[in-house]
């Protein structure tokens, strides 16, 4: 037995670890959605409701996951048959695999190919990103309240599914340069609208809750859409920021409509 074999089976228990736990975050929201649903059923009828979409989603990433789930375990199965003695006591194995750089191989095109074909779509459009500015959660979980900035995207690693980003102008209390590096999972970023391709942009109605860029700033807040219904995407959308209160009312904000996002589930203001 060869201690890179040790560590290769080590790295897959960390993946299958990551993955298990990726899998209750989105088993909780599941149940979140569902105990929302059975409380007020009526919602999916409302103009604007996303609650039956957002289930989809939630529904095809547990299924990604559980197939990847099942194809970490496989490997890792076939890494222990392959690590235990076949012969007697003191028989000396025959090496199954190659050098290290194989192995490798081996366990990169594995996992790639074992992804259904819309995850395989989602990590590529994720590498796409690079270079581009998105909205980032910088929070974890447990926070008190969620922390969304335009960042720049410098790397995706689809082997982590991890983003590594950059803010390129954090407030002035921050520390360093002026500027700030994150290393942030795919649940933590959203993807802008294209400005010059306003055809795959959603258009929210008024009323609906949006995560949006603040004027002036790289901050996105809580907004809800007041202005009635606009005749062209391209056109800007009139906000009012919930936490935007002036002389005890809320201030109107113009807004570009590829600084505008929909509003995740289970924001925390």
């Amino acid at each position: 037995m060869s201690s890179t074999d040790v560590v290769s089976l080590l790295e897959n228990s960390k993946e299958l670890d990551r993955v298990r736990k990726e899998q209750e975050e989105i088993l909780s929201e599941i149940n979140k959605l569902h105990k929302k649903l059975q409380t007020t059923p009526e919602m999916v009828e409302k103009p604007g409701d996303t609650s039956l979409t957002r289930l989809k989603v939630l529904y095809t990433q547990a299924k990604d996951l559980s197939e990847s789930e099942a194809s970490i375990s496989n490997l890792m199965l076939s890494q222990i048959d392959g690590i235990l003695p076949t012969g007697p006591q003191g028989q000396t194995r025959r090496r199954i695999e190659g050098n290290e750089q194989k192995r490798k191989r081996v366990k990169t095109e594995s996992d790639i190919s074992r992804l259904t074909p819309s995850m395989r779509n989602h990590l590529e459009n994720c590498a796409n990103l690079k270079g581009e500015q998105v909205a980032a959660r910088v929070t974890p979980r447990n926070a008190d309240k969620d922390e969304w900035f335009v960042v720049k995207v410098i790397h995706f690693d689809k082997e982590s599914k991890e983003f590594e980003v950059l803010d390129e102008e954090p407030g002035d209390d921050e520390e360093s340069n002026g500027q700030r590096q994150y290393k942030l999972p795919m649940g933590n970023i959203i993807a802008f609208p294209k400005s010059n391709d306003p055809s795959s942009a959603p258009d929210f109605p008024p009323g609906k809750h949006v995560l949006a860029v603040y004027p002036g700033t790289t901050a996105l807040y809580k907004a809800t859409v007041v202005q009635g219904p606009r005749r062209r995407k391209t056109e800007d959308y009139v906000l009012e920021f919930d936490d935007d209160e002036e002389d005890g009312s809320l201030p109107q904000r113009t807004v570009p409509f590829h600084k505008v996002v929909l509003l995740p589930e289970g924001h925390r203001q």
